[in-house]
């Protein structure tokens, strides 16, 4: 469980604060609910169910986890998959499950096919270009607050390994 004040990563709204938890009542049922707003729209507020296990919130990750993950990005990623609705469900799957280690390889791949694409004068389908803003742009910044720099430095030192 979380607590007043904790910045966590929910679900597609990236990095959140939790202003309170209080317990709602909607119909006959009364819970604990976390109420939060991300750090991009703090005029958001989000009412999650404490106990919601349809959403990924997540603690940010701790200074070294972000280290190691930003290393990672040094190897090749993950393995592309030719067929787009096998690709959009096998790297959706590994994006929802939370586990940055995966997330970064999906992110490392998918910059490493965009790059690919732009060299080749092309340019990535929709559903990858939309998935790799998303998950690196969340993925940037826990990394930034984690290791204390901007998620400006991240992506250049992503950039660089890359390269």
């Amino acid at each position: 469980m979380f607590n007043v004040g904790d910045v966590i990563i929910y679900s597609v709204h990236g990095l959140s604060k939790i202003d309170d938890i209080c317990d709602k009542t909607y119909g006959d049922v009364t819970r604990s609910y976390y109420v939060l707003h991300p750090l991009e729209d703090p005029k958001l507020t989000i009412n999650t169910p404490v106990d919601n296990e349809r959403v990924v919130m997540l603690a940010v990750m701790e200074k070294e986890e972000a280290e190691e993950i930003l290393q990672s990005f040094q190897q090749p990623g993950i393995q592309w998959i030719e067929d787009v609705r096998q690709r959009r469900q096998t790297y959706r799957k590994l994006v929802n499950s939370g586990d940055r280690r995966e997330i970064a390889k999906v992110v490392n791949t998918l910059i490493r096919r965009k790059r690919e694409a732009e060299r080749e004068h092309k340019k990535l389908l929709d559903q990858d270009r939309h998935l790799l803003a998303n998950t690196q742009n969340i993925m940037f910044k826990e990394l930034a607050v984690a290791l204390r720099i901007s998620a400006e430095e991240v992506a250049d030192e992503v950039n660089r390994m890359i390269e």
